[in-house]
């Protein structure tokens, strides 16, 4: 085997690695912070909202975690969760530019445009 594809080898274990750890450490940081938001529901015996009311926005939820509300904290847990493949994909946009794959860069950066966009109208309830 040549030098390059080595170094380009051993540089792609290494992408996978941290692909691998942010999957892991995305999951367990969302699974602490709605343990902690349930746990909060379980002692406080209210979700800090009236009714069937619940954070769905930026602004309300960051306002909740202020105030210490359970079902502000679950919904922070819930947005993590949710951001990890997503940070997975733009890494992985990272590894296949190391490879220089373009086709794989291209349809990469096509996949992260479309979460993103899908995530813009979901925050704009489209």
């Amino acid at each position: 085997m040549q030098p390059d594809k080595k170094q380009t080898s051993a540089e792609m274990a290494q992408v996978e690695k941290i692909i691998g750890l942010i999957l892991q450490i995305g999951v367990l940081v969302s699974a602490m912070i709605i343990g902690c938001g349930l746990l909060l529901l379980l002692f406080t015996g209210h979700s800090g909202y009236s009714g069937q009311n619940f954070p769905t926005h930026f602004d309300t939820i960051f306002q909740g975690l202020l105030q210490l509300k359970p079902f502000a904290i679950i919904m922070l847990g819930l947005f993590c969760l949710i951001l990890t493949p997503v940070l997975r994909v733009a890494v992985s946009i990272y590894a296949f530019a190391k490879e220089r794959d373009r086709l794989y860069v291209i349809i990469t950066s096509a996949v992260l445009l479309i979460l993103l966009f899908g995530m813009v109208l979901g925050y704009l309830d489209i």
